[in-house]
């Protein structure tokens, strides 16, 4: 095979799970009539261009955005996972039909909402149940209920004791403030879709649409493919990157895996390993700069910062794991004796970067927009626009009618999958915000928790992972950010971007921590292995997540704040610390070889003392590393030396 060219491709397509069909079917067709119009309506009220003489007001383009990306929901998105018909049903048409028609209908009405505080709780009560069963398509019955259980919260919330006591509504009052007012759906989670997180998901689908996937894919091979195990670590940087583009864990896995979890079971690991390298990378990747997922926005928004400060904070916590689990991965390939990919099989680096130097120059143009120009939410739409413009200097990515259509749909795909996890979301932050219970909560954990730091953060994890186990972070992230992150920063004074950084890496462990690991059980559906053994080896393969964000919660440096000079000896603490837990955990260690049994766990804790961020753990850290590091390294030298002397007593007649 020639090396210049790529031995497979991904096929990326985020809109399989969708029943579409082909881009010629009726439901196609309106899908895409609708999807265009909301995103030309989104490009005007962003840049403020006029619509018949003015610029619409918020609230009617909040209500204009839920009536085409509600509508679309069901158009696109079946209501059984195992639907039998590809084209949707006509309950699914008539609830499109209904919630497009009520908020037009609102839309129309929005001047007087504002002006004389108009309400229709009736028709507030029909969108709410159909924006619960778009929960339910996209998120599952785990999260319905996590949706249900806190938007219902405020009519009993005065039957609670304690923690949980708060200012109880009847169903009307409810309702008027999910739908009508800003503490729920005119408020801040139909602005982070609507306006903040927009930009993003347009350029995640043209830079997809225009073969991003393959690329990365090909770039991961030419440069990793050749070292031992090297199908794993291609697995672990497309991944990143993808997921990154992609801001979906699930989509990472179908996505990236269906491609490398099949040449990582080729080159020798075993189905469940594979799934789980997948899973723990493609988790990671939603908290990857330089785009990250949703959650970041609703970080920057909730903390009221520059999504580029959140962005920096990312960097070195998303290095360190990714540090982890490389390590774990090479670990694997040299205890077994793997090698990397045949010469034949590796596309060449300079052939990968021609075909592929408009993706990375699209990406430095983001990241320079974000950082240097501070345009924030504007900047993905110019870096689209740029996308766009480069596409044509290569035929593979020439803009055709039908890849327009295809990029159009794309797009579409990506924000009505969002628009139904995100929205629905409203009706958790207005239950908890109008029953003042976030404040009872605050105060109850640091007294649940007896004014002792360490045990309100052992508190707050167990709090993210439960929450976590809905099966969507954001949904965590949210309720703990205004409970758990007010206790921690009341109580010690920690850096607030740290605090919320802690909640967001810990309300992620769920995706790979039993029972439920939802990420671990989808590599394991792809790879075809048990779901129990893939999860807890992505636990092991991703053990780095569980102790980072006590790292840098502590030392607020490692997110880039406050004080950066303690880098100077935390950054190389803490990447020999992880070089030393992933050694314990995968039984290898670079440079001294395998790791006997009896030094695993001593190594694990070693490398922890060496990597959390106070000097005088560090140093015991160190010394303990050093010793068990010397013995490791004597023992294998001594199996080396007795096996030499076998093979020399051999040779002598």
């Amino acid at each position: 095979m020639n090396q210049n060219k790529t031995p497979e491709k991904t096929n990326v397509n985020l809109d399989e799970g969708t029943r579409l069909g082909g881009l010629g079917s009726w439901q196609s067709i309106l899908f895409l009539i609708l999807s265009t119009a909301g995103i030309l309506l989104s490009v005007s009220y962003i840049f403020g261009i006029q619509i018949f003489g003015r610029v619409l007001l918020n609230i009617e383009y909040y209500w204009l955005f839920i009536a085409i990306f509600s509508a679309t929901v069901f158009i696109a998105m079946p209501g059984r996972k195992k639907a039998r018909s590809k084209s949707p049903p006509w309950y699914d048409l008539v609830l499109a039909a209904v919630i497009f028609s009520i908020c037009i209908y609102f839309f129309l009405n929005a001047q007087d909402m504002i002006m004389m505080g108009w309400k229709n709780v009736p028709l507030g009560v029909v969108i709410w149940v159909i924006l619960m069963e778009a929960a339910r398509r996209s998120g599952g019955p785990s999260y319905l209920v996590v949706v249900l259980l806190l938007g219902t919260y405020p009519l009993v919330a005065d039957k609670f004791p304690g923690l949980f006591h708060g200012i109880s509504y009847d169903f009307a009052q409810t309702i008027e403030a999910h739908v009508f007012r800003n503490e729920g759906m005119m408020g801040i989670t139909t602005k982070i879709v609507a306006e903040i997180i927009l930009g993003f998901l347009v350029f995640a689908g043209v830079l997809l649409a225009t073969g991003a996937g393959d690329f990365f894919i090909d770039l991961a091979n030419s440069i990793f493919g050749r070292f031992r195990g090297g199908p794993a670590k291609v697995s672990v940087v497309a991944s990143a990157f993808f997921g990154s583009l992609s801001g979906s864990v699930f989509s990472n896995i179908v996505g990236t895996g269906s491609i490398t979890i099949r040449t990582m079971k080729k080159v020798g690991y075993p189905a469940h390993y594979a799934g789980a390298i997948e899973a723990c990378a493609s988790t990671g990747g939603v908290v990857m700069p330089p785009v990250m997922g949703a959650i970041a926005f609703v970080m920057a928004v909730t903390i009221g910062v520059d999504y580029s400060v959140i962005m920096l904070a990312a960097i070195i916590p998303s290095f360190l794991f990714y540090l982890g689990l490389l390590m774990q991965v090479d670990g694997y390939a040299a205890k077994t004796g793997m090698k990397g990919l045949p010469k034949a099989e590796i596309p060449a680096f300079t052939q990968v970067l021609k075909r592929g130097w408009p993706f990375l120059t699209v990406l430095i143009f983001l990241v320079w927009g974000l950082l240097y120009k501070r345009w924030e939410y504007l900047a993905p739409w110019y870096a689209s626009l740029l996308m766009v413009g480069l596409s044509f200097l290569n035929r593979a990515t020439w803009m055709t009618p039908k890849r327009i259509l295809q990029t159009l749909r794309q797009i579409g795909d990506l924000i009505t999958q969002t628009s139904a996890i995100i929205l629905p979301i409203a009706f958790v932050v207005s239950g908890l915000t109008i029953t003042g219970v976030t404040g009872s909560v605050t105060s109850g954990l640091i007294n649940l928790g007896q004014d002792n730091l360490y045990l309100v953060l052992l508190l707050g994890i167990g709090a993210c992972y439960i929450m976590g186990m809905a099966g969507l972070s954001i949904v965590a992230y949210i309720f703990l950010s205004v409970t758990l992150a007010p206790a921690i920063i009341r109580m010690a004074g920690l850096n607030e971007i740290a605090v919320h950084l802690f909640i967001v890496y810990y309300a992620m462990l769920a995706a790979i921590t039993p029972p439920v690991a939802a990420a671990a059980f989808l590599g394991a559906a792809v790879a075809g292995a048990p779901p129990m053994k893939t999860s807890f080896t992505a636990m092991r393969l991703g053990i780095v997540i569980y102790f980072v964000p006590l790292f840098f919660i502590f030392q607020p440096a490692l997110v880039l704040q406050g004080n950066l000079l303690p880098l100077l000896y935390l950054l190389p603490s803490c990447v020999l610390g992880i070089v030393l837990i992933s050694a314990g955990c995968e039984g290898y260690l670079q440079g001294a070889g395998i790791v006997q049994n009896w030094a695993r766990l001593p190594l694990v804790i070693s490398g922890f003392l060496l990597s959390f961020p106070t000097p005088y753990v560090t140093i015991i850290g160190f010394v303990l590393s050093a010793v068990l590091a010397a013995m490791v390294w004597m023992k294998n030298r001594k199996e080396v030396a007795k096996v030499q002397i076998l093979e020399i007593d051999k040779e002598i007649p």
